[in-house]
């Protein structure tokens, strides 16, 4: 299975090079000779950087500025890991999964989650945002978070 690990944006330079915005906190993804995948096809990293929050990439077989705008605004994968590093969760398993206070209060389901500079935030499919930092637990689809009293009240 794979995981979205990215976002192909603007090419850079006229040697192949993309500005790659990641959506995952694990680096080593970046790193040269790592396999990703964009619509389908697998492209070997030649060489990455870090610049900012984002990376600068050059893929082996993508050669010129042509090249590089083709990937424009496509989504980078990588295969999935075993398991998620200790205390962390995959967004793809929270997508759907019921959301519970600690009384066992349904407060809806998980319809995407978004990202935040302060905590990424459980969008609810009624609308609320609940920020990651109150989540609690995570087990057979259901998030059990601990919320400030009135944070639904607003």
């Amino acid at each position: 299975m794979r995981l979205e690990v990215g976002r192909v944006g603007r090419a850079l330079g006229l040697r192949g090079e993309v500005v790659v915005t990641p959506v995952s906190n694990i680096a080593d993804r970046f790193a040269p000779g790592s396999t990703l995948w964009i619509d389908g096809r697998a492209y070997v990293i030649a060489s990455a950087r870090p610049n900012q929050h984002r990376f600068v990439v050059r893929f082996e077989g993508v050669e010129d500025r042509d090249a590089a705008d083709a990937l424009r605004s496509k989504i980078v994968e990588a295969e999935q890991l075993t398991e998620p590093p200790e205390g962390e969760l995959w967004v793809h398993e929270l997508i759907g999964s019921e959301v519970r206070d600690r009384s066992g209060v349904s407060l809806g389901h998980v319809a995407a989650v978004e990202a935040n500079p302060a905590h990424d935030l459980l969008v609810l499919d009624g609308g609320r945002l609940v920020p990651m930092v109150f989540v609690v637990s995570f087990e057979s689809g259901v998030v059990v978070v601990d919320p400030p009293e009135g944070l639904f009240d607003l």
